[in-house]
């Protein structure tokens, strides 16, 4: 099955909120015919468009091949959430990588948010960008780990924009029944993820990098240059860049046992009005503690954006408002009869140890992917650090490169349904409160 396609259209975005509200850029030419450049790079997403970016203004030839549209896949689709640290905790780092390693890391990710934040005000990118994100707890005792987990954070690491929140501090911000405490995170925040990918396309674009849509590649080759081949053309190039995330597919095989797509689902109600305000009293995004999490924020038309629910195999639900609505009911009962406007799904990728994956693959050969639902600061980042280890600047790349990735059981064929029942399994204590 070839995700770039089974649910998608061929050239075209998602009918989702974000696309109905970008300002979008004129379609870039697909590839015709051979071309020969320093760096080839695969995926225009956030991964792609940055490192092309960071290229350019290196002066250093590139050109972009994208299947479909820039911003297509995970990066113009998912919640918009810029979150702090790495998406595992720093002290689950401590233990898998060390103290000296996972202090580089917490480093690399607070440059990460900056990173993101200056591109925007840089090339003056309007993705309505908001500071602030709340962590929500459904019982006391996640609370308490909450609460340690930023205590950790102020004294291991001097990290001190987030706050406890108790139960009435947490009623105060989001007023659902559910939750009973958690943090606020004033220096992480929230965008609109598929403008912010728009501009990042054409900032890389003015910069000089080229960039071709609909040139799905078909096949690459290593010998003393990389070739990279399309229906309709192919690029020489010194080195490649693999930056397709979810959608990969057979393209690079040492990839596929540790990066596996997952679908999550995301639905824009009506605008709320003055019914916002028993949703969410400040202008924050919040994620909860589900295994299969909840997130969600408003919109700056006062819809509520709610990311979650579950499917199992690479379709789309026929119905997936349905399919949000459920976890969304659960968490606002009152909002049972809402309407819902737009429901789109989207591909992302997981490790097995939530972290991405960075690797050099040869002396030609680097990708990057994995995100696992952290991925706006973390791949926009990784673009800079994969820029700047092609120019020979790797301490950066190389601290990423170090994580462990270990392999799915089972490899690229059994991962799929082997996560399923580990999903299944998960979303029981979800239901169970365990």
């Amino acid at each position: 099955m070839n995700l770039l396609y089974s649910n998608d259209r061929k050239g075209e975005y998602p009918d989702s909120w974000y696309a109905a509200t970008a300002e979008p850029l004129p379609p870039f030419a697909a590839l015709q015919g051979d071309r020969q450049t320093d760096v080839c790079i695969v995926g225009g997403g956030y991964t792609g468009l940055s490192t092309a970016l960071h290229l350019a203004q290196r002066g250093i030839s590139v050109i972009l091949l994208e299947a479909q549209r820039v911003g297509f896949g995970a990066s113009g689709r998912n919640g918009g959430q810029l979150g702090t640290g790495q998406r595992m905790e720093q002290d689950g780092l401590e233990k898998l990588v060390g103290q000296d390693d996972a202090t580089k890391l917490w480093k690399l990710a607070e440059e990460a948010k900056s990173l993101v934040r200056n591109l925007i005000d840089t090339h003056d990118i309007p993705c309505h960008y908001k500071p602030g994100i709340a962590h929500a707890c459904f019982s006391e005792r996640e609370t308490r780990e909450e609460h340690a987990y930023t205590d950790h954070l102020r004294e291991r690491y001097g990290y001190d924009q987030i706050e406890k929140l108790d139960r009435d501090a947490m009623q105060a911000v989001c007023p659902s029944p559910k939750y009973v405490g958690g943090s606020l995170d004033l220096g992480a925040g929230h965008l609109h993820p598929l403008r912010y990918a728009l501009g990042l396309a054409r900032a890389a674009h003015s910069a000089g990098a080229e960039i071709f849509e609909t040139s799905e590649v078909t096949g690459i080759s290593e010998g003393s240059k990389i070739t990279i081949r399309t229906r309709a053309g192919k690029v020489t190039a010194d080195h490649l860049v693999l930056a397709c995330n979810g959608y990969l597919g057979d393209l690079e095989p040492k990839v596929a046992g540790r990066v596996m797509p997952i679908n999550n689902f995301i639905a824009a109600t009506e605008p709320l009005g003055e019914e916002a305000a028993k949703v969410l009293t400040k202008d924050v995004a919040i994620a909860d503690t589900k295994f299969v999490i909840n997130y969600f924020r408003l919109s700056n038309d006062k819809r509520l954006l709610f990311g979650g629910g579950e499917s199992y195999g690479y379709r789309f639900p026929a119905d997936i408002a349905a399919t949000v609505r459920k976890p969304m009911v659960e968490i606002f009962p009152h909002l049972k009869n809402v309407k819902i406007d737009y429901a789109w799904g989207g591909t992302l990728a997981i490790t097995m140890k939530r972290m991405p994956y960075l690797r050099r693959l040869s002396n030609k050969v680097i990708t990057a992917s994995g995100y696992s639902g952290h991925g706006v600061g973390t791949a926009t980042h990784a673009g800079q650090l994969i820029a700047a280890a092609i120019a020979g600047q790797a301490d950066g790349f190389d601290t990423m490169a170090r994580v462990p990735a270990t392999p799915f059981p089972g490899g690229a064929r059994l991962r799929s349904p082997l996560l399923a029942l580990a999903m299944t399994w998960f979303s029981l204590r979800d239901r169970l409160g365990v």
